[in-house]
């Protein structure tokens, strides 16, 4: 039996990144018109994140895109949990899984051909399913929704589930790209939310409608316009909508978030049988390899199974 409680065991492996990006999702509303959103800027924690794993360009393009979308859906989260992104598909990225937590804490898995010549994020995930799951902990029920991939971009998928399986309006750009400064990683996404009545009503009437008009604003954000670094969120927000009245809310923070331990992965070995372990061990030694972080985790081989044979 591995030594360390659980509880005690609090170490992060030494080549894992603690990396915190204080001002990685924005969230703003336009006042007196059915529209909230949210400005997403994973800044250095992009690149930290998708260099895990040595893949061609487009991959890691498609999630970045992906960490951008969970990290902005995510920010909705009203209690301690996790929202994920999973999507399994027959094209070269059979797997690609994204989350974040309430805190912000961010992973990304891909599973990959890493020797594709494909290049868009249709072509690289063939057909298949794209989902979303809230996971609230081990004592209560997941929410989760299924739809089948639909769409050329990651976007477009995303727009796609929330049209037919949650029957509300979303609008987003996602953006990903390499720079000087490594990968880089954002977006913005727009909800339509109920009126309640009174001023805002009058508003819709006046401009026709101001999602629509959100909607076409939001969509002259560049690619160097969001990652520019000498343009806060604030003056960003305000260059799109500063004619609707956007009103900026308290940024969230996001983190380099992969939740492995020694301990964890030596409880899992502890359910395998003794004949498993020995041959999972190579010279004496069993390692377990996270897939999120790319961590190598090793057991000896008389450290785990005892309480198997002690039982036996």
């Amino acid at each position: 039996m591995i030594q360390t409680p659980v509880f005690l065991d609090t170490q992060r492996p030494a080549d894992v990144p603690n990396l915190v990006v204080p001002r990685g999702v924005t969230p703003f509303h336009l006042a007196g018109r059915p529209v909230r959103g949210r400005l997403v800027r994973l800044g250095p924690l992009a690149d930290v994140l998708l260099t895990r794993r040595d893949l061609p360009a487009p991959i890691t393009r498609l999630g970045g895109e992906a960490l951008a979308l969970v990290a902005g859906l995510s920010a909705g989260l009203k209690f301690k949990g996790a929202f994920s992104l999973q999507i399994k598909g027959d094209g070269p990225v059979s797997t690609l899984v994204a989350d974040c937590t309430d805190m912000g804490e961010m992973r990304l898995y891909i599973r990959a051909d890493a020797e594709t010549a494909l290049a868009t994020p249709k072509e690289l995930l063939g057909e298949g399913y794209f989902a979303f799951t809230i996971d609230q902990g081990a004592h209560t029920d997941r929410h989760q929704g299924i739809v089948a991939i639909t769409g050329d971009r990651m976007a477009d998928m995303a727009t796609h589930y929330f049209e037919t399986s949650e029957q509300h309006a979303c609008w987003m750009r996602l953006f990903c790209t390499h720079t000087d400064a490594g990968w880089q990683a954002g977006g913005i996404i727009l909800e339509r939310i109920a009126t309640e009545g009174g001023a805002s009503d009058l508003r819709e009437d006046i401009e026709k409608d101001p999602w629509e008009t959100a909607c076409v604003l939001a969509e002259t954000l560049s690619e160097g316009e969001l990652f520019d670094p000498a343009l806060s969120a604030e003056t960003l927000l305000e260059r799109l909508f500063g004619t609707l009245d956007v009103m900026v809310g308290q940024p969230r923070a996001l983190s380099y978030g992969c939740r492995c331990s020694r301990a964890k992965l030596a409880g899992v070995l502890e359910n395998f049988p003794v004949e498993d372990l020995d041959h999972m061990a190579e010279d004496g030694t069993i390692v377990m390899t996270c897939d999120f972080c790319n961590i190598d985790f090793r057991f000896a081989r008389d450290e785990v199974g005892r309480h198997i044979q002690d039982e036996a």
